[in-house]
């Protein structure tokens, strides 16, 4: 069995593609710069925990890794889906927080924006808005 990487032949496929890609890419950020994404998300590690480290790693890398190589790999709408529902369950624990938390910040803001860009790329394409 050959196995061939399906490459994206509709717009709409693009879009779905390129929220994988930047899914990916997230998580190699959390992966090789754990610290990094700490700071960029605006927690803080304890020097004597390291095992923070570790956890950004593995939730944060080894999942976004995991959900965009499948999404890119398959290329199944399903999967496409599941990218894009994830990252609205974000933005939707982002609104919450902003509304609850008082933490109506500029950095809220701007990951609010990415994490919706991220969900519709996905659902466009799976949900049939762009073909």
């Amino acid at each position: 069995m050959d196995f061939a990487l399906p490459w994206p032949t509709s717009d709409g496929e693009w879009l779905a593609w390129s929220s994988a890609a930047a899914t990916i890419f997230i998580g190699f950020i959390a992966m090789f710069a754990p610290g990094t994404t700490l700071r960029l998300l605006r927690l803080d590690n304890p020097p004597m925990h390291n095992s923070g480290l570790s956890t950004v790693r593995a939730q944060l890398g080894g999942f976004y890794i995991g959900i965009g190589v499948a999404a890119i790999l398959f290329a199944q709408p399903l999967i496409y889906l599941t990218l894009g529902l994830g990252w609205s369950l974000a933005l939707f624990g982002r609104i919450i927080s902003m509304m609850s938390d008082r933490a109506n910040t500029l950095h809220n803001w701007i990951a609010l924006v990415l994490n919706a860009l991220l969900a519709a790329l996905s659902l466009a394409f799976t949900l049939g808005f762009i073909s």
